[in-house]
């Protein structure tokens, strides 16, 4: 099964899971996904995720003013459920010898190797409101890494003019200042020339990984090496697709390479593949490190929710047909928007059939900005880029689209890469930049994350297609294609 970023949609992959599986009553806390995989009667023991029955009431954060004040309030509200409840389940794990990580947000607790009596008798816990499984996901596609030199291109990328965000930089003088853009990837080349400049953790004594960069991937996911390490203390990408992201998100060099849509803002960031390898606990890992970032080594619990970033961009999805749930950061993500903190997410590259917008993050319509992608030479729609409605939810989907075709961004050891960068990976930092650049140019938006996502909707430049989805027609805006159109951050700041 496959956990991949959305980068190029050249490749194909099914699992096919010819099992039946009888539930009982407890067992229906099982995910669809764990029972598959127990249904295999080879299958002794499996990892878990374990979702508590008890959760936090964030309603109060509704009424609180500041991005700060919520963080603080939906950060102590869930740690303190977590501390309550968690207790009788994690003496249960103790006893039976297991490894096991606990989270406070979403109150999940992840255990490694899980007996499968140990299984069944979890879920009959009136704790345990269901368990999921925790799967060893499949590398990731290869992508075209076209190496192209400073003197190849000069000025602004053309993808980033068409969003009308070089117009916000030269009318309105504002780069996305004062705001923080997180990416959870396959890691960031921090000190390249277009990324270090932005990266809050350069300071004018030197540099200070803390707070503003963590790597889940702190053991083998599965096996085999990569050029991180693990539990690296400094920003690293093995891969390069999160340090291409990073850069169409803020990437400048100061000079010829202005890939970014808000190069006035700052990153940070979290690794969540190893070598393309991952599991649904390092995106988890990763989200609750951005919700209360915590210094290298030291207790997720006493991590900071003012050092949170504003907006993350989340290039990768977890498909049910591949072995996810669908369900895992349904939660999570509902803490996060609680916390003022907005959820951009790829849409996929499953198209150009209808509801094919069918895996997390980006099928909870509701509750995240889903973006699909279009090519910016022409304004069509990228034949890969996932259509709605929705899987999980039926809603129209995406929310709008963004440039995705043949990006050019930064690729670790300094360079620059176009040609087969293509994807709804390579649209959805675009908003993510686009989102700094409106929170920064309008400050009393921050953290008005349903403000924000209908802004950009009304201001999106309006698009139609030839294609009918789930009973709505392309002809309509919204549809299943364009969602709202083509963004337009220019519109979205000067007509709030």
């Amino acid at each position: 099964m496959i956990l991949r970023p959305y980068a190029n949609a050249l490749f194909s992959m099914s699992i096919f899971f010819g099992l039946s599986f009888t539930a009982s009553a407890s067992d229906a806390k099982l995910g669809e996904n764990l029972r598959a995989h127990l249904a295999d009667k080879a299958v002794k023991q499996a990892d878990i995720m374990i979702y508590l029955s008890s959760q936090a009431d964030l309603s109060g954060a509704k009424n609180l003013k500041s991005k700060a004040e919520k963080g603080r309030f939906v950060v102590n509200a869930l740690r303190d459920t977590a501390k309550t409840s968690q207790k009788s389940i994690l003496s249960k794990l103790s006893k039976a010898g297991l490894s096991y990580d606990s989270y406070y947000l979403g109150n999940i607790i992840v255990a490694f190797d899980a007996p499968v009596q140990l299984i069944e008798e979890l879920s009959a816990d009136k704790d345990v409101a269901r368990i999921l499984h925790n799967p060893v996901v499949s590398v990731i596609p290869e992508i075209s890494k076209e190496q192209l030199t400073s003197e190849e291109f000069l000025g602004t990328g053309d993808n980033i003019i068409s969003t009308g965000a070089s117009k916000v930089w030269t009318e309105l003088s504002n780069k996305g200042e004062g705001i923080v853009v997180a990416g959870q990837d396959t890691g960031i080349d921090w000190d390249h020339p277009a990324l270090i400049r932005n990266y809050r953790g350069k300071t004018a004594n030197g540099v200070d990984h803390n707070f503003n960069w963590h790597d889940a991937i702190r053991a083998p996911v599965a096996g085999g090496t990569n050029t991180c390490g693990y539990a690296s203390t400094q920003p690293c990408d093995d891969h390069g697709h999160g340090t291409h992201t990073i850069g169409t998100s803020v990437g400048d060099d100061g000079a010829t390479n202005q890939i970014g849509m808000a190069p006035g803002a700052t990153w940070i960031g979290c690794r969540n593949m190893d070598n393309g390898l991952g599991r649904p606990s390092t995106y988890l890992e990763c989200f609750q490190y951005f919700l209360a970032p915590w210094a290298y080594g030291a207790d997720p619990a006493s991590g900071d929710a003012e050092k949170a970033p504003d907006v993350i961009n989340n290039s990768w999805g977890c498909p049910t047909s591949e072995g996810c749930n669908g369900t895992e950061f349904i939660g999570v993500i509902n803490s996060l928007n609680a916390a003022g903190i907005l959820t951009v997410a790829a849409a996929g590259n499953d198209g150009s059939s209808c509801s094919t917008i069918k895996d997390a993050p980006a099928h909870h319509t509701a509750e995240v900005l889903t973006v699909g992608a279009h090519d910016h030479r022409s304004g069509n729609i990228a034949s890969f880029s996932s259509r709605g409605p929705s899987k999980f939810d039926g809603l129209t989907s995406p929310d709008f689209t963004a440039p995705g075709v043949s990006v050019r961004s930064s690729i670790p050891g300094g360079g620059y890469a176009s040609a087969m960068w293509s994807g709804t990976s390579m649209a959805s930092p675009h908003v993510a930049g686009a989102v700094a650049l409106l929170w920064s140019a309008v400050p009393a938006l921050k953290g008005d994350i349903t403000g924000t996502v209908n802004l950009f909707k009304a201001t999106a430049t309006g698009k139609t297609s030839t294609q009918n989805c789930g009973g709505v027609s392309g002809q309509t805006i919204p549809n299943n294609t364009f969602g709202h159109g083509l963004l337009d951050v220019y519109k979205a700041v000067t007509q709030r």
